[in-house]
């Protein structure tokens, strides 16, 4: 079996129970799998791959619970309008979506997240463009996965109620209700791996209430349940998305996602902005869990989540990039230094207790994040979890001035890009460099898909 040492380490940060911060810190990986923890002079000093950390914290990998990859194609397109009028300019455009450029921006979406520090994400593609020659398949994004090697979360999206219907999104992207619970089944019966340290798992997936029938919401949540899937839906993003659900369906989102079985461990949100104070409770009292996206909230000026009632109130948070067209970056500890930031904003003064510190923000990054996919191995460096591992340059910079505290460098300063990425065992990033794909290659066809698809 081959085994992987990391050793060296200015500050291990395990995010084990007991939140153990480990100077000159090890981790020894067997296989895909954490072995041991400690300080170095604890651990072999010998393994068939070692990597010397000194310089460099070490931390869990992140975990990403929100994103639509395929928008890295529209970056910094339709700049200063709001959700529903964000998203009125960008359908036209991504009617014409490609299965290669599904695949392209998969892993280029993916590529970003790795060299920030991701390891595991999940992906919410929702656009099928209907009377294409090519479809588009959610295939395509798992293909892209597999090569470039991140964990990954692929969430069927859907939509079904078009314009003619009264929604939100024009006819040519929405699907029939019984094609799109079919082609979910084949998904799950082809992709979906419920064991531990699984690289793929298959999510359930209808857009929005603004875009989707209560009988999908219904029948979807049927079909996560009989299979073990968990279910995932955009909910209380702005005022617009509540007004929505208020006239059609005479209820708050929090009453909606409640009538139709939407709550549960096996079920996540992304945004929830609006979430009123029945919804906080409803989601701490269900295990309901929430994927906070800060800069998408700021860029589409929809406000300020509420992460720190949720927080205190036991409700499951883990954050989220968003769309690389609603935020146009994918940089994770990026988001998570700009979660930290907006609590704060949100709450005013720090004296005494910080609204969020630098190490609540690096557990919902981490251990949030896995609670929210409802994964018990990962999240955390400790013996029996799975070998995600980051290390991150303490030696530029970026960090100048702040080594007194490794770990609080990591949120309040601005970290480029981290140094090592290991995912399941196997390096990802070494030295800076994604070492699965050429990445001056992929962006270079990502950037002529993206003109292609602005010219369609």
């Amino acid at each position: 079996m081959a085994s992987l040492l990391i050793k060296n380490a200015t500050l291990l940060v395990t995010m084990d129970a007991q939140r153990r911060e480990i100077a000159d810190g090890a981790v020894f990986v067997r296989d895909n799998v954490i072995e041991a923890v400690g300080a170095t002079a604890e651990l072999p000093d010998t393994a068939d791959q070692v990597i010397d950390a000194r310089d460099q914290v070490v931390i869990p990998g992140l975990v990403n619970t929100h994103h639509h990859m395929f928008q890295t194609l529209t970056r910094a397109r339709v700049q200063d309008n709001e959700l529903f009028g964000w998203l009125q300019g960008l359908y036209p455009i991504w009617a014409n979506l490609t299965p290669e450029m599904a695949k392209v921006s998969t892993q280029t979406a993916m590529a970003e997240l790795l060299l920030s520090g991701c390891t595991t994400s999940s992906d919410h593609l929702y656009i099928y463009p209907n009377g294409r020659s090519g479809q588009v398949r959610l295939d395509d994004s798992i293909e892209g996965a597999q090569e470039i090697g991140m964990r990954f979360h692929a969430a069927r999206g859907s939509m079904s109620v078009g314009e003619s219907k009264g929604g939100l999104p024009p006819d040519r992207v929405v699907e029939d209700e019984a094609a799109i619970l079919t082609e979910t089944q084949r998904l799950i019966e082809r992709w979906h791996n419920p064991g531990r340290f699984a690289m793929q798992r298959i999510v359930v997936a209808p857009c929005s209430p603004f875009s989707v029938s209560r009988e999908l919401m219904r029948d979807s949540a049927l079909l996560a349940r009989q299979y073990g899937v968990s279910l995932h839906t955009h909910l209380a993003e702005n005022d617009n998305d509540i007004a929505y659900t208020r006239e059609k369906f005479r209820c708050t989102p929090a009453e909606y996602v409640e009538q139709l079985g939407w709550t549960g461990p096996d079920v996540w949100c992304a945004h929830c902005v609006k979430l009123d104070a029945h919804g906080i409770a409803l989601f701490a009292r269900t295990g309901t869990g929430v994927a906070h996206c800060p800069c998408s909230n700021m860029r589409l000026a929809s406000g300020i989540a509420p992460i720190r009632a949720m927080r205190d109130a036991g409700v499951s948070v883990g954050l989220g990039v968003d769309g690389s067209a609603s935020n146009d970056a994918g940089h994770l500890l990026g988001e998570a230094r700009m979660a930290m930031l907006l609590q704060r904003v949100a709450h005013g003064p720090v004296d005494g207790p910080a609204a969020m510190g630098a190490r609540e923000a690096l557990e919902i990054a981490t251990l949030g994040g896995a609670k929210v996919l409802n994964r018990d191995d990962i999240g955390a460096l400790a013996p029996g979890m799975a070998a995600d591992i980051v290390t991150v340059p303490l030696d530029g910079i970026a960090t100048a001035g702040a080594l007194h505290d490794p770990l609080a460098a990591l949120l309040f300063c601005q970290i480029p890009r981290i140094r090592h990425s290991i995912i399941d065992g196997r390096v990802v990033v070494r030295d800076g460099e994604l070492a699965t794909l050429e990445l001056p290659r992929l962006v270079a066809r990502h950037n002529a898909l993206a003109r292609e698809l602005a010219d369609a």
